[in-house]
């Protein structure tokens, strides 16, 4: 079990998640799972590489976790804490609470070349790099889009329909690096335990990139680029909103027991953020 910290305010909580300064590994792949029936049980199945943090977001489930001819069951019901599940470990979800939401943070993209679903297969199997044949995203060079923070507008900022895989057992939505995300996620952080029409945000910034999800409940976003602003509300699981560089947002109109789940791609940099608006209207229209 790791904890990772939490930034308390009265307006809701807030819990970080690095790439290698909380987890040992970097971020690949984020997915939640939610819509899961009260005391339904998911998974049955281990990795050859995978490594994953699981966190409980929302409610309570239980890890049963096999390993080396052990078994132990791992109560999840805390938002800054996550079970760290190496490769080759056998696990499955049980006992969901109604309303539960599941936050997995995962170290490859999908294969399934990785995935090992029967236990017995685990015995024969020593633990070293499989080759991707599908893809390897680390490896290849993509096109990020660079945009000049002093002349974004929120015509750049798009909402996007992450789809869902539905099942009778709960739905899951999957964002993966440079694949239906146009950047690699370098830190995860989330805001819960939100009092009902709160409000947070109120700050820009001059790098960093955000897909925001309304990983339960509702809230809205205000984006403003200096000359124009557009209030989004998010209210889907699988709607995320892009925030780019330069824009200055706000979240306001939280609904009762609302996650505003957030992929960044940069690590927490003080010197990235515009907190004052004066500030940062001084900098959108300085040439």
């Amino acid at each position: 079990m790791i904890n990772f910290p939490v930034i308390s305010d009265p307006r809701g909580n807030l819990t970080f998640i690095e790439s290698i300064t909380h987890i040992p590994f970097e971020i690949e792949r984020v997915f939640w799972i939610y819509d899961v029936p009260g005391g339904e049980t998911r998974g049955g199945h281990a990795y050859r590489t995978n490594e994953e943090i699981i966190i409980a977001l929302s409610g309570s489930f239980d890890v049963v976790v096999s390993k080396n001819g052990k078994t132990v069951k791992h109560t999840l019901n805390r938002s800054y804490s996550g079970l760290y599940m190496p490769p080759l470990t056998w696990r499955h979800l049980e006992n969901f609470s109604t309303n539960a939401l599941a936050l997995v943070i995962s170290s490859n993209t999908f294969s399934e070349d990785d995935y090992i679903r029967e236990r017995k297969s685990i015995a024969d199997i020593t633990l070293k790099t499989i080759e991707e044949n599908y893809t390897d995203l680390k490896n290849k060079n993509h096109h990020l889009a660079e945009f000049n923070s002093k002349k974004t507008s929120i015509s750049n900022c798009q909402l996007t329909n992450l789809g869902v895989k539905h099942s009778q057992k709960g739905n899951i939505t999957v964002l993966e690096n440079l694949k239906n995300i146009p950047f690699k996620i370098k830190r995860v952080y989330y805001l819960y335990d939100i009092p009902g029409g709160e409000n947070r945000g109120g700050h820009a910034h001059k790098k960093l990139r955000q897909f925001i999800v309304a990983a339960m409940g509702s809230f809205d976003v205000i984006i403003d680029d200096g000359k124009s602003k557009k209030t989004i509300q998010l209210n889907r699981s699988f709607n995320c909103l892009e925030i780019v560089p330069g824009i200055w947002r706000e979240l306001v109109n939280f609904s009762s027991g609302s996650i505003c789940l957030v992929m960044a791609s940069e690590l927490y940099d003080e010197e990235d953020y515009f907190r004052n608006y004066r500030d940062y209207i001084k900098y959108k229209n300085h040439d």
